[in-house]
């Protein structure tokens, strides 16, 4: 064997080993030749192994512990902060709530005639998370959609994407075409639904539009549909559907059943309605005028048994589809169409007061009825404070020796300005007791009818007058308040219910619209009762006084010549009042019958009228012709 000895070199190297095989003699060699060569060459020694930096291992652990942190800080995030709403989202995807459609109550007249109906409708919504994922497709769908329901693709698009809700009304009650064809093809449309509602169907709605108002699908409500809407509202049913990942049905379930809505039976005689509507409007095209108000009252329960303002409105325009075209005609009309003048309209009542002026003369025993006052047409009353000028107050014409009975027949102007301001030796009421006793009967607030928007008139008074204008109040004032001219307004509402109890002998009753509340089977579940507001706050004996005038003015005063040709004895007073523009009036008319029991309460009011004949008896006997006719019917 050949012996080979280490040069000391080769002594302190250390060589790693790869194998457990031995190293050849010429390996060694081969080694000491490349190593002669490196220094040759001046390359520096290669080693078999190189070992890592010491930055190097630190980053890394760095970068190890911010991923980590990342990844606990989102799974934080996702599980504890987010995760009852991600909770919630999941449950959504794999529940859905159906709702079973359930009818709202419906609306009847006292003759049980139903005024309202639901009709069935259908909307398309789209349900945003049920869109397809990939964009291009969900476009796709969006450009069909748009094609089917002839709008712009673009603007669909924008109105889903900045919808806050996840389910988006995209058009509502489809004519019968589209939903055909939306039917056909809603299969192949994911992300679209056809959601089967109703709609209120109005009879005949511009006849009864102020009263019952109307119910759109946006929640805004108006008139009965508002007051009573926990009454009418449905509760819907609800089956709750479970599904997988994939949208596929697992199962239903009904979690409720659907509840109707409760229904209203009305005070409300249609054919009444429908009369005096057709009545007034031919009168208003007669004369010229556009304005008109009417409310016919039970004076033994206060039930309204008609409410007519004109010019009104179509309230199926509220529940359906409206286009921009029709909201503008609407809403820009100067007449305002939208307004219920019958509990929202102030107007001075001109003569129409004097019962109650007369009333409270009675109560404060400041006059005999049976005392004479000279009516020569005219009074002149000098200034408070300068004597020399003197201020001259006219009637419409000259009525002699009066006393109370024929001053509200023959409506005296000169009786009523003595009894409300004072004259010669005469006391008169003085603004604080006329204004007390105008309250009593109702005027200056809220009569409490079960409508909205109800206004409560105006009663002026000398502290009024200097607070909001500056001024003292003068005896002039009081003269025109007693005959119902000046500040005062009073709705059409609230003249009716004041002459309540004079047609009752002493009760003030609430006015109410509504008679019963019925469930779907037309059985009774609530009878609403009369409300007494207040009684005999005026002498019975002192409103028969009062009630003889009246019906004096019928046989002998100025509803003679119409109401006197009724077949039934009635009570009337009628009424003229200055507007504040020049020639024109508002004029009124009050009346109620039969005389010894009477049925109905009925006020007419006619506004703008160019000054002449007084046109509201004529309108108030072709109506009460009509109803006494028809009484066989109720």
């Amino acid at each position: 064997m050949f012996e080979f000895r280490l040069s000391n070199q080769l002594k302190k190297r250390k060589v790693g080993l790869y194998s457990k095989e031995e190293i050849e003699p010429h390996e060694t060699l081969l080694d000491e030749l490349a190593q002669r060569k490196e220094e040759e060459l001046g390359i520096s020694e290669k080693k078999f192994e190189v070992p890592l930096l010491k930055k190097v291992l630190q980053l890394l652990l760095v970068f190890v512990f911010i991923l980590n942190s990342v990844i606990f800080a989102k799974t934080f995030q996702l599980q504890v902060i987010e995760g009852k709403n991600l909770s919630a989202l999941a449950e959504e995807n794999k529940f859905i709530i159906h709702q079973i459609q359930a009818e709202r109550g419906v609306i009847y007249d006292r003759n049980f005639l139903q005024l309202i109906f639901n009709q069935p409708s259908f909307d398309l919504v789209c349900r945003k998370i049920d869109l397809p994922k990939e964009k291009t497709e969900e476009k796709k769908i969006l450009r069909e959609i748009s094609q089917i329901l002839k709008i712009n693709s673009d603007e669909l698009e924008k109105k889903i994407e900045e919808s806050q809700t996840p389910v988006v009304l995209v058009s509502e009650n489809l004519d019968h075409q589209t939903l055909i064809i939306l039917e056909a093809k809603i299969r192949e449309l994911p992300g679209f639904q056809i959601k089967n509602n109703t709609v209120r169907d109005y009879l005949e709605g511009k006849s009864f539009s102020h009263l019952i108002g109307y119910k759109r699908k946006t929640g805004e409500k108006n008139g009965l549909e508002k007051s009573y809407d926990e009454i009418l509202k449905e509760k819907p049913g609800e089956i709750l559907t479970e599904r997988d990942a994939e949208g596929n049905l697992i199962s239903q379930e009904t979690t409720s059943l659907p509840e109707s809505g409760k229904s209203l039976v009305l005070w409300l005689d249609a054919g009444l309605q429908k009369k005096i509507e057709e009545e007034l409007k031919k009168k208003l095209k007669e004369i010229g005028a556009e304005i008109g108000a009417a409310v016919a009252l039970d004076p033994k329960t206060g039930g309204v048994l008609a409410l007519v303002s004109l010019p009104s409105f179509n309230n199926n325009l509220f529940s359906k589809r409206m286009s921009e075209e029709e909201w503008e005609q609407i809403n820009e009309d100067p007449l305002e169409p939208l307004f219920n003048r019958v509990i929202s309209g102030g107007y001075p009542t001109g003569s129409a007061i004097k019962p109650l002026i007369a009333s409270a003369a009675l109560e404060e025993e400041m006059i005999s009825p049976q005392k004479k006052i000279n009516c020569q047409g005219i009074i002149e009353i000098p200034h408070q404070y300068i004597p020399e000028i003197i201020y001259k107050f006219h009637d419409w014409k000259t009525h002699g020796w009066t006393d109370m009975r024929k001053a509200i027949a023959e409506s005296c102007n000169i009786y009523f300005y003595t009894i409300g301001g004072g004259y010669g030796d005469q006391e008169g009421l003085g603004p604080t007791k006329i204004k007390k006793y105008l309250g009593l009967f109702g005027w200056g607030s809220k009569t409490g009818i079960d409508l909205p928007q109800e206004a409560e008139g105006f009663l002026p008074d000398p502290s009024w007058k200097k607070e909001e204008l500056g001024e003292i109040w003068y005896d002039g004032d009081t003269y025109h308040l007693s005959i119902g001219q000046g500040y005062l307004r009073v709705t059409p509402l609230q003249m009716a219910a004041s002459f309540v109890p004079i047609a009752n002998g002493g009760k003030l009753l609430q006015p109410q619209v509504v008679k019963e509340i019925i469930d779907s089977e037309k059985k009774l579940v609530e009878e609403i009762k009369p409300e007494i507001i207040r009684e005999n706050f005026i002498n019975p004996e002192n409103l028969q006084i009062v009630r003889e005038g009246m019906r004096q003015a019928v046989t002998s005063g100025t509803a003679t010549g119409w109401l006197d040709q009724l077949g039934v004895p009635v009570a009337s007073k009628t009424g003229s009042a200055q507007t504040g523009e020049k020639d024109y009036l508002d004029n009124w008319i009050t009346v109620f019958a039969p005389y010894e029991d009477p049925q109905i309460v009925l006020t007419i009011m006619i506004a703008d009228v160019k000054e002449g004949p007084v046109v509201t008896p004529p309108v108030a006997k072709a109506i009460l012709e009509w109803y006494f006719a028809h009484a066989s019917e109720r």
